[in-house]
């Protein structure tokens, strides 16, 4: 008996570790994904998917949505792979798996690859070229054009925003198999929304990004003209949100829901271009406004789906 426990903790010993080196190893390659992002994505495809007209099988509109968060997830992953050295200088990042170095370069690399390439056949042979091919655009745009961009310019915020508006409209090309006016109603509301989160989350953190040596509208324009383009973005929302009820794919609840939640966006924008100089507690009211608005606005969208 004392053999045999003797050859059972050296098996266990010999395995153990193997066996924790790979489950530590997948869960850093799953936090590449960014899973709260992704799973953000994955429900506002689902949104143009609830509110497009006519009926998909129930199977392709899960394919479609795994492989719509492969897309996002691949995407994710590469861009962690390539900021993987500025992600050092940031607090917020320096945590991630690659700068921390529990995870090598390579199989993070090989990782986003292998997701971001076996997604687009998927969406052309699953659900259709055109939900594919806004796919394929999403990652490269996201990957190859906003993430060096993001050295260079402040204007890689809007680069950025067209990856990020994609999934809502690809919901809807993946039911439809075109582009209609709703579909890029959607995508306007997702590419507007990200703007002046994006800026009040540049305006709060300029400090670490200016670190990282990445180039945002508050360092080059300075403040004020963060809170004015929030101003602009917001204000902007409100008639593109309400579109979708005089479109017919949304009712009136989700009217006056928009109208509710846009306003409060709308107007945390304006308290901010009229607090103090130098106050930077604006962006944090505005990042919480924007947070708060996206799931109840999408959520009443699809309740309430015309």
């Amino acid at each position: 008996m004392a053999v045999l426990t003797s050859i059972s903790q050296e098996a266990l010993t010999a395995v153990g570790p193997r066996a924790v080196g790979f489950r530590q190893t997948a869960r850093e390659l799953i936090s590449l994904t960014k899973p709260r992002i992704t799973l953000m994505v994955v429900l506002t495809a689902a949104g143009g998917m609830w509110l497009a007209p006519g009926a998909a099988a129930s199977v392709t509109i899960a394919v479609a949505l795994g492989a719509l968060a492969m897309v996002v997830s691949g995407a994710n992953a590469l861009n962690c792979w390539l900021e993987r050295d500025s992600d050092r200088l940031m607090r917020r990042t320096a945590v991630r798996s690659l700068p921390a170095k529990r995870l090598s370069p390579t199989p993070a690399l090989l990782f986003g690859l292998v997701l971001g390439f076996a997604a687009v056949p998927i969406l052309w042979l699953a659900v259709n070229p055109l939900t594919a091919l806004l796919g394929a655009l999403s990652l490269f745009i996201y990957v190859c054009i906003y993430t060096p961009m993001k050295q260079m310019t402040w204007v890689a915020l809007l680069i950025g925003a067209v990856p990020g508006a994609m999934p809502p409209l690809m919901g809807w090309t993946a039911v439809t198999g075109s582009i209609d006016l709703p579909g890029l109603v959607l995508f306007g509301v997702m590419f507007i929304w990200q703007i002046p989160h994006f800026l009040a989350i540049a305006t709060f953190r300029r400090e670490e990004y200016e670190a990282a040596g990445l180039v945002v509208l508050p360092s080059v324009h300075g403040d004020r003209a963060a809170r004015y383009h929030s101003l602009f973005w917001t204000a902007l929302l409100l008639p593109v949100s309400l579109a979708l009820t005089f479109l017919g794919v949304a009712g009136w609840f989700y009217f006056a829901a928009a109208l509710v939640m846009g306003g409060h966006f709308f107007y945390t924008a304006v308290a901010a271009v009229r607090s103090p100089a130098g106050d930077t507690k604006w962006s944090r009211r505005v990042f919480f406004s924007s947070i708060a608005y996206l799931p109840v606005v999408f959520a009443i969208m699809m309740a309430d789906a015309g």
